[in-house]
């Protein structure tokens, strides 16, 4: 039996050839792999620095918010601690009879004989106008009353300065989305 030489160099020859083209498009694929990689890397380290810049953005307006709510609840707390010590004083006042309060009655109305003296104080301001003194114990709950409107007043001024504090960040952030 004679060995074809000629076939099995050409045989040799095809497989040289295919493993040459084999290990070149190896090497080619796997620089394009390597580039790849590469870009995918830069672009989750751009994604990253992005989104810690963003999260650090809305931090600081987180905080700037939360700064302005506290100053807006110090101020809302002053203004209640300043009505109450003003509501005591005048308490006391009314209970030591260091103040009577009074009111001032219509001198043009038909019920004119109720008994009540038209006598005008030197120091008043009214000009000689009609007044009856209140009994201290109405004038306690007429300055109970006026408290705890004072006080309702002042926390109706703290929710609405908390809603348009919530509002203006809302605003701010609503902006900031949009652009």
């Amino acid at each position: 039996m004679t060995v074809p030489w000629r076939m099995i160099g050409a045989l040799a020859l095809v497989l040289m050839g295919a493993g040459s083209a084999w290990q070149f498009q190896d090497w080619h694929y796997d620089r394009q792999l390597a580039e790849q990689a590469r870009l995918h890397s830069e672009t989750l380290n751009q994604l990253t620095q992005a989104a810690a810049s963003a999260r650090q953005a809305e931090q600081d307006k987180r905080l700037a918010l939360e700064q302005r709510l506290a100053a807006s609840e110090q101020t809302h707390f002053e203004k209640m601690i300043d009505a109450q010590k003003n509501q005591d004083r005048l308490r006391d006042r009314v209970a030591t009879s260091d103040l009577r309060l009074s009111v001032l009655l219509d001198a043009t109305d038909a019920a004119k004989g109720c008994g009540v003296p038209a006598t005008p104080s030197t120091g008043g301001v009214d000009h000689a106008a009609v007044r009856a003194r209140l009994d201290p114990a109405h004038a306690q709950r007429i300055i109970a009353i006026t408290d705890a409107g004072d006080r309702g007043l002042i926390a109706l001024q703290a929710c609405q300065a908390y809603i348009r504090t919530l509002n203006d960040g809302s605003a701010l952030l609503l902006r900031r989305v949009s652009q």
